[in-house]
């Protein structure tokens, strides 16, 4: 018997696994070498830019800076990243006045005024002006042109037209788009709806998947459109799976984003081949709120669960999904689809929609693995998204207990969304 201790929401789960073979596998421990706010102001003495990018003159007085940020299903420490910005901005002639944050919410909903509280923190949101990028909005968007793979790219003017263009993000494995972090904050997170339906209409693609950065078409896309935009700085981070901030990076988004995945892995890589991850089993949590904020976003933990998983094996979920699903589309698209086998089938030829995407992935994933669910979501609708509901972790237990033999293979991942394998191929 293994006793485990597993995020659920803002709470924990505590659990026992009645199996001898278990590994519980985190990332190997890493720790900040300063306080944040060290790492952070040091980022800007030491800016990264590429060998075909000049150095941006470091005078901002006189001109409109547009800041994008993440909204709130991005657990980013926006306290300390956002106050260290804005002193460096200031200290080089940057006017109060002329500084606009825009919430990159991409495709998702508006943010209410409790969520703005949480990614414009203290008297950030009185102090400055700002906005939530509305995709659908057509008066609030400029069209650049397509990009070289033929996505059509329409993207918020605001942002668009500010002499300085900046981004705040995190760098993180991505279950399809390789990696978070550096153009992507703007070109899915300011892009139209048609952007993100183009770019995401790749998703069928092999080699659109977590860790792939080079021959990713998706994330070669996402570079197009960040340099379409014309965005000149990027401020981003590495966080340990307790959230604590390891690296800051400031420059050119590409070379950021070059320079920081290596630290990425780094920090999220297990010490285990991806060959020898052939769990029979895999406890997964997604690493609580807001990771696991609803179904949408917890999805990405499955993903990384599957990567531990053997063909045939058994994922447990644990995500407190407190917002059910988090997409009416998905849900609509599901909702007429009586099998896994039904979205394979039809999502092929199916205009592409963001939301329906979701759908697809994890038909392939339940085609492979058998997945439980434990979360807030009513047990009838988990049924519909495939996925089996459990009340509890004794229950789930109980029902992977029925595809285990007694001497199975059991892989613990306390922060599935920040654990991957050593992969072969990757980067």
């Amino acid at each position: 018997m293994t006793t485990i201790e597993l995020l659920y929401d803002e709470t924990k789960i505590f659990a026992d696994i009645p199996y001898k073979n278990v590994d519980i596998l985190v990332p190997v421990e890493q720790n900040p070498l300063q306080n944040a706010l060290e790492i952070i102001n040091n980022s800007f003495y030491t800016p990264f830019f590429g060998s075909n990018s000049e150095e941006k003159p470091v005078s901002f007085k006189g001109k409109s800076i547009a800041i994008a940020i993440n909204d709130q299903t991005r657990p980013l420490p926006h306290e300390v990243l956002l106050p260290g910005l804005l002193r460096y901005l200031n200290e080089n002639g940057a006017e109060k006045e002329n500084i606009y944050f825009i919430i990159a919410t991409g495709t998702h909903r508006k943010l209410t005024s409790a969520e703005i509280l949480q990614v414009l923190p203290g008297i950030l949101s009185m102090d400055y002006r700002y906005s939530c990028h509305e995709c659908d909005d057509e008066q609030e968007l400029v069209y650049l042109g397509e990009t070289p793979l033929h996505t059509p790219v329409y993207v918020n003017r605001k942002f668009y037209q500010a002499d300085v263009k900046i981004l705040v993000g995190n760098i993180e494995p991505h279950h399809f788009m390789g990696f978070s972090g550096g153009y992507k904050t703007a070109s899915i997170g300011l892009g139209g709806r048609k952007t993100s339906e183009a770019n995401h209409a790749m998703l069928p693609d092999p080699k659109a998947k977590l860790g792939h950065f080079y021959d990713n078409p998706m994330r070669k896309d996402v570079e197009d459109i960040g340099r379409m935009m014309g965005v000149d700085f990027a401020l981003n981070i590495v966080m340990n799976d307790r959230k604590e901030i390891l690296h800051a990076l400031w420059g050119d988004p590409h070379t950021v984003m070059e320079k920081g995945i290596s630290l990425a892995l780094a920090g999220s890589r297990i010490e285990k081949k991806e060959a020898d991850c052939q769990y029979d089993l895999v406890v997964a949590s997604a690493g609580g709120y807001p990771k696991d904020i609803n179904l949408y976003q917890a999805q990405k933990a499955i993903t990384n669960a599957c990567l531990f998983s053997k063909k045939g094996g058994v994922i447990i979920l644990v995500a407190g999904c407190r917002n059910g699903a988090g997409n009416e589309k998905f849900v609509s698209y599901v909702r007429n689809k009586p099998t896994w086998q039904a979205v394979l089938e039809n999502f092929p030829s199916h205009k592409f929609e963001i939301g329906p995407h979701k759908a697809y992935q994890l038909a392939l994933q339940v085609r492979d693995h058998y997945i439980i669910l434990i979360s807030e979501i009513p047990a009838e609708e988990v049924h519909n998204y495939f996925l089996s509901p459990a009340a509890d972790f004794k229950k789930a237990v109980e029902l992977a207990t029925a595809y285990l033999k007694k001497d199975c293979r059991v892989a613990v991942l306390p922060f599935a969304t920040h654990s991957i394998p050593d992969m072969e191929g990757s980067v």
